[in-house]
C-alpha cells in the first residue's frame, strides 16, 4: 500500500471515526503530504512502513535549517506521531518508529489578554454605530468576552441557540455544551434580532454580515482587529485574545478554575491551567507594590 493511499485512509479515520474538522484534517493533510515530499526527495521515496527514527530526525533538522518556527516543528512531528499510531492500530506496522522521538522544546507563552480598564473603555466608553452593523459588531465582542466561545464556535451559532439566557455551542468534535448569559446582555440580544428581523435577515445563523450572509472567519478577525486596536496597543488583536481575556479575568475575580474549564469547553485541565501564571503574574505585582519589603 503507497504512502498516498495510506495519507488518504488515515485522513479518513480522523473525519470519520474522530470527528476531527475539516479545517484540522486539512493541516495534517498538509503536515503528511510535505514528510512524503520529503521522503521522496532525500530518501528516493521510502515507504512509511520502512521509515525508522533517523528518518523523522533528519526531517525536524531538514524544517529547523528552514527557520520554521519550533512549535510548527512540534505539531508537524506530532502529525507523524498520530500517523504511526493509526498504521500501527491498523497492524500494518509492529511498532512505531517515532514513538520515543522527542520533538523541540517549546519556549513558554503566556496567553495575551486585555486589561480590564481596556474592556471598561470597550464597551462603556468607546460609542458603537446605532445601526445593524454597529448592534451586531458589539453582539460578537459581547460574546467573545462574556462565555469566551471560539471563533468557529461564534460563527456557528444558530438562532435556535441563543435563548432563554443561555448559549447552546457546538465545539471540538461535535461535543455540544451550555454556557450561561449575564442578565445585561439580553437587552443587546433583543436590539439585535429586532433590527435583524427588520432587514430581513431569516437565515439560521445568528450573525449575519451586511447583506444578511453567514459570517466567515475573515469578516470577524477584521471587525475585532478594529475594535481592539481603538482601545489597546497590544500587537497581537485576534477573536482569541478576548477568550484568553474572559478566562483571565475570570481566574482573578475568584472563579473556579474547573468552571471555566466546562466554559471554555477545553477536555484538559492542564489546557486551563495555563491561565493561572496570568493570574500568578497579577498577585506577584500586586504583592510587590503593597508589601513593605516587596
Amino acid at each position: 500500500m503507497g504512502n498516498i493511499t495510506l495519507i488518504k485512509n488515515f485522513l479518513d479515520y480522523l473525519i470519520i471515526e474522530k470527528r476531527y474538522s475539516v479545517h484540522t484534517t486539512v493541516s495534517y493533510r498538509n503536515d503528511l503530504n510535505q514528510f512524503n515530499l520529503y521522503l521522496s526527495e532525500s530518501y528516493s521515496g521510502i515507504e512509511f512502513h520502512k521509515v525508522e527514527m533517523i528518518h523523522v530526525r533528519s526531517y525536524m533538522v531538514h524544517l529547523l535549517e528552514a527557520k520554521l518556527a519550533k512549535s510548527t516543528v512540534a505539531r508537524k512531528v506530532s502529525t507523524i506521531k498520530s500517523l504511526y499510531k493509526f498504521l500501527k492500530k491498523e497492524q500494518l506496522i509492529s511498532s512505531s518508529p517515532v514513538q520515543l522521538l522527542e520533538t523541540p522544546k517549546l519556549d513558554s507563552r503566556l496567553p495575551v489578554f486585555l486589561k480590564e480598564e481596556e474592556v471598561v473603555n470597550l464597551f462603556e466608553e468607546f460609542k458603537f454605530e446605532d445601526s445593524f452593523s454597529g448592534k451586531r459588531d458589539k453582539m460578537i465582542l459581547y460574546l467573545f468576552y462574556q462565555t469566551g466561545i471560539r471563533l468557529s464556535e461564534l460563527i456557528g451559532l444558530k438562532n435556535v441557540d441563543v435563548r432563554n439566557g443561555e448559549l447552546k455551542v457546538l465545539g471540538k468534535r461535535n461535543k455540544e455544551r451550555i454556557i450561561p448569559l449575564s442578565n445585561n446582555i439580553q437587552p443587546l440580544i433583543d436590539q439585535y434580532l429586532s433590527l435583524k428581523d427588520e432587514l430581513g435577515f431569516k437565515k439560521k445563523y445568528f450573525f449575519v454580515t451586511d447583506k444578511g450572509n453567514k459570517l466567515y472567519e475573515k469578516f470577524v478577525y477584521r471587525k475585532v482587529n478594529h475594535y481592539l486596536s481603538i482601545v489597546s496597543s497590544k500587537q497581537k488583536k485576534s477573536p482569541h485574545i478576548l477568550r484568553h481575556t474572559f478566562a483571565t479575568h475570570m481566574l482573578n475575580n475568584g472563579a473556579d478554575l474547573n468552571s471555566i474549564k466546562e466554559i471554555l469547553g477545553h477536555e484538559n485541565l492542564s489546557a486551563t491551567q495555563v491561565y493561572t501564571h496570568n493570574t500568578f503574574q497579577k498577585l506577584k505585582s500586586i504583592h510587590k507594590q503593597s508589601h513593605p519589603r516587596g
